[in-house]
């Protein structure tokens, strides 16, 4: 097959979300499922769910196909193509990685195989009944498959624990296969981090391949990385111990200078050229700029690739199946918002683009009726769309897809909000709220009135003019001592810039605006500038605001640290003091509670340079946001900084890099995530909207004042309990900034090593915390998954530098934590000690580990709780803020995040009794009940701001 480029035309309009010719939902008597009422000809058909579905199979029963379909949550549903539900399976309770529908039973009726994120596989019957369940350790499970040898049917798995299981169709293990029998990948870093031993690996995909003469063999796609790696293709014949064959996902050399293979994310096979032999069609898990479809022909052993091209920015699955088309056999790749249509001959000019308005979770094809199945829109939807691609309608449909369920729900509720805020008028009593700067807004054409507007009569949030630069400053580095620094560059720059053509680029972009935001370096090249001219950039500010972005800088290897700091970030920071500009590090992962505290940025938290420090995160590839917020939140309450940072951005969706799906086209967990932080005292917003007409209420929200902006001694939500970190453990370290291997598993070592943080690595999305770890007790959520919105229903416990006994620094700059808060906390602060594993007393004498000892902690924060004005528990996001001498300012968030929903917050009123509880913009007045507590519902991806006006001043 030729190599096929695709182009994707660039999307116009925002991303609503799928309802695909979606009609009147009918009412089911059992559930609030429903078929549409289409006419027969229609060529797609919608089913609101009610579910966020992020998985599509279809199920055989006596020859009669329905969907099977598993939720966000992990919920697994029977669906009929009439829009009832058959039946539902909670399950665990934790998503479902991959599911397989196969009758391994041979009774006509086909079982569902289920890997868990939990470590189970679960075997469901056509009733959706669970059968049987296997679990060999923690890890989780992500690729099931069922496959047969004679007579005889076997279930074959695999996930995190590197190995392979071979069981019976009654779920008893027969054999397990071990990855270091056969695998050859091997790891390598950049970085000196740990990194796992060489040949292991983990299975990405398991699924068999029928050759023409109806055989069929067992293809396992090894990986060990699901950031870098596409791994290899492991050929086995059934119930066999070594593979036969072993196929590197790799371009010819003449083809690598063009294409960039990235983790594969789909795994599909067809007979694509009709010589009887399936061919294995793999889909990227990247970024628009690397999507690529290749085809695997195992008969003549050789890959194809079509490269998908010009999609807008952001992360996606390359999701295709094959269908039939003018009597050839031709490729459906959805992509983005667009479904590809090309045979494998195609060249450019000949593939069909059909552009729509969302992209969607999964695809698949029902081998049985012809029909393509379309999992809900990335953006919250709950919808599935079914495809008849006999339907001379279809096409125009998919392209006229106009949003239905949870995404119509959500933009109803976010109108209603709106027109709420245009009476809404901000309290005379009302604090002055803290300046907000919008880094890097994108500010369209439709919406330039508004920013007008608030620039002339509110002037917060701050718009600042944001420079991406393509080309950077090419200067002699043979002065810097470290050769990683001298030798390394960014491979998304080019290095051509003199020192006088960067400072006017960037300079001349202060011209009519409060200040500018830029990259001035990266953790892969800090110095894409040198400092003198970064300092000449500062002289020409003129006293307006600069932002120098350092994206990454994670390197925690103490000889490129230090010189690191040394050498640019510490006088950099001394330089800026003086220039209203501020160094916003927007690390990653467990950056601002693990490296923090190394010595070399001693200088950093001791606060001398509080004014200037921002440290923000790129949370991409984390499954640790509940930690990252209550690190940064630390620093600023300890006076280490400031002020702090956020980041909203297509990636941050992306906790498994295989299954990259970050396509959001409604940017509404962009909204709630933005309004949480924000509430929170974030100043400084790193913004990557895709729908700013959308996300423009976030601006209003804050210029008119009814979303506050605390300073940190005005916030009533903090928990008198808190967690300082002392020098952190290098295991933990390690782990935590380790989230891109998925090989580390380790099960000896996970059962005798409890860690207060914990899982964090690769080796775990998706997967249940453990009961000890400070993400469950502390935070209270329960998987390491996409946490931006965590409960906290104790209160936010912070991560702060020790402030007691022999590990607290003495006369540092930043005072003491307690001085910093609201004076509510002054004699009630109860600090614990950890290194990210055990527990420590002040005295440094004891050691607890984490296993017991988080019984007291959680003790102790259910016990101080009581001590907070208010605390709130529910699914939503919280934050409390004093507004004025009689005035609290409660701030709910539904906490669904790409998984939205209805909510419910019960607010317990501990030590006050208010005068009045009301909305700020409905108006709608809250009564508590017997107990002092109010219930009060929080719409479907929404957020309610709540007025308490107090009987005496706090």
């Amino acid at each position: 097959m030729k190599t096929t480029t695709i182009i994707v035309f660039k999307y116009s309009v925002f991303f609503l979300a799928l309802g695909l010719s979606f009609f009147e939902i009918t009412s089911d008597i059992n559930s609030q499922f429903g078929a549409s009422t289409e006419k027969a000809n229609s060529g797609i058909i919608s089913i609101e769910t009610g579910y966020t579905i992020s998985k599509v199979r279809t199920a055989n029963n006596s020859k009669n196909s329905y969907i099977v379909a598993s939720s966000f949550e992990g919920t697994v549903l029977g669906i009929s193509y009439e829009g009832k539900k058959l039946w539902e399976n909670k399950l665990s309770g934790f998503m479902n990685h991959d599911i397989w529908c196969a009758d391994i039973t041979a009774d006509g009726k086909d079982e569902i195989l289920v890997a868990n994120a939990n470590g189970t596989i679960y075997c469901l019957n056509f009733k959706g009944e669970t059968l049987w369940s296997f679990k060999k350790n923690d890890a989780p499970m992500y690729a099931v498959h069922a496959i047969s040898k004679g007579k005889e049917s076997y279930v074959v798995a695999g996930g995190f624990d590197k190995s392979i299981y071979y069981l019976s169709t009654s779920g008893i293990e027969l054999k397990e296969i071990k990855s270091k029998t056969f695998s050859i990948e091997k790891p390598r870093s950049m970085f000196k981090k740990d990194i796992p031993e060489s040949n292991v690996c983990t299975s990405n995909f398991i699924r068999s391949v029928k050759k023409a003469d109806g055989s069929k063999v067992l293809v396992v796609l090894g990986t060990n990385n699901h950031m870098n790696v596409p791994g290899t293709l492991y050929f086995f014949n059934p119930f066999e111990d070594l593979p036969f064959k072993k196929v590197k996902i790799q371009a010819t050399p003449e083809l690598k200078k063009k294409i960039r293979i990235r983790p594969l994310g789909d795994f599909k096979t067809g007979d694509v050229n009709g010589d009887g032999n399936e061919e294995i069609i793999l889909g990227s898990s990247a970024h628009a700029n690397d999507l690529l479809v290749s085809t695997y022909d195992m008969a003549n052993d050789n890959f194809s690739f079509n490269r998908i091209t010009k999609v807008k920015f952001g992360y996606d699955i390359a999701h295709s199946v094959l269908i039939k088309e003018n009597d050839k056999a031709t490729y459906l790749t959805r992509v983005g918002s667009q479904i590809h249509l090309f045979t494998p001959n195609s060249t450019e000019k000949d593939v069909e683009r059909l552009v729509s308005t969302y992209a969607y979770n999964d695809m698949c094809k029902d081998e049985i009726t012809g029909k393509v199945i379309m999992a809900s829109a990335q953006s919250g939807g709950s919808c599935i769309h079914i495809i008849n691609t006999e339907s001379k309608n279809w096409k125009k449909d998919f392209k006229d897809l106009k949003p239905k369920g949870k995404i119509s729900e959500i933009i109803e509720n976010t109108n209603l909000v709106r027109n709420q805020l245009k009476h809404f008028k901000k309290p005379s009593s009302q604090n002055k709220s803290q300046p907000v700067y919008l880094m890097t807004e994108k500010v369209p054409q439709s919406q330039l009135a508004l920013k007008n507007e608030i620039d002339r009569k509110y002037k917060n949030p701050m718009f600042l003019n944001s420079l991406h630069m393509r080309n950077v400053e090419k200067f002699d580095r043979s002065s810097l001592a470290i050769e990683k620094y001298r030798k390394t560059r960014d491979r998304r720059k080019k290095y051509t810039l003199s020192q006088q053509e960067a400072v006017n680029q960037i300079s001349n972009e202060y011209d009519g605006a409060p200040g500018i935001a830029y990259w001035a370096g990266h953790g892969n090249d800090p110095f894409m500038f040198s400092l003198s001219t970064t300092k000449k950039v500062l002289d020409k500010a003129n006293g307006k605001k600069t932002v120098l972005i350092y994206p990454e800088v994670e390197d925690h290897s103490k000889e490129n640290l230090d010189f690191l700091v040394n050498d640019l970030m510490y006088p950099l920071a001394k330089y800026s003091r003086s220039k209203n500009a501020n160094v916003f590090l927007r690390s990653k992962n467990v950056f601002w509670l693990g490296s923090n505290y190394l010595d070399s940025w001693s200088r950093l938290m001791s606060g001398e340079f509080a004014d200037v420090f921002v440290p923000s995160m790129e949370e991409t590839t984390d499954k640790s946001m509940e930690l990252s917020f209550a690190g940064r939140m630390g620093m600023w309450t300890s006076g280490a900084v400031n002020g702090w940072g956020t980041r909203a951005v297509p990636d941050n969706v992306s906790f498994d890099r295989s299954r990259q799906l970050g396509y959001q086209r409604l940017p509404n967990h962009f909204l709630r995530m933005l309004i949480f932080h924000t509430a929170n005292g974030a100043q400084f917003i790193n913004n990557f909207a895709v729908d700013q007409d959308y996300l423009s209420i976030y601006w209003e929200l804050i210029a008119k004042g009814a979303l506050y902006v605390p300073q940190r001694n005005e916030i009533l939500s903090i928990s008198p309990v808190h967690l300082s970190m002392k020098d952190p453990d290098h295991h933990y370290l390690n782990d935590g900034a380790n989230v891109k291997w998925t090989a580390f598993f380790d099960e000896e070592y996970e059962n005798n090593n409890p860690f207060v943080l914990s899982r964090l690595n690769g080796t775990w999305p998706g997967a249940p915390v453990t009961e000890w770890d400070f993400s469950r007790y502390a935070a209270g959520v329960k998987e390491r998954r996409l946490n931006f919105l965590a409960p906290y229903e104790n209160g936010l416990v912070l991560i702060t530098p020790p402030q007691n006994g022999v590990f607290a620094k003495k006369n540092v700059p930043r005072g003491k934590l307690a001085d910093n808060l609201h004076p509510l906390y002054k004699n009630i602060m109860k600090e614990y000690i950890t290194d990210g594993r055990n527990y420590y007393s002040s005295d440094g004498t004891q050691t607890f580990r984490a296993n017991e000892y988080y019984k007291v902690i959680e003790s102790d924060l259910k016990e101080n709780s009581k001590k907070l004005p208010v605390t709130v528990s529910g699914n939503v996001a919280w934050v409390v803020a004093q507004t004025s001498p009689n005035n609290l300012r409660l701030t709910l968030i539904e906490n669904g995040y790409i998984n939205p929903t209805n909510a419910t917050a019960i607010i317990k009123l501990n030590t006050i009794k208010p005068l009045k509880v009301s909305d700020i913009l409905s108006e709608e007045e809250f009564i508590s009940d017997s107990n002092s507590e109010i219930k009060i519902d929080i719409p479907l991806g929404g957020f309610r701001f709540i007025d308490i006006e107090l009987s005496q001043k706090m």
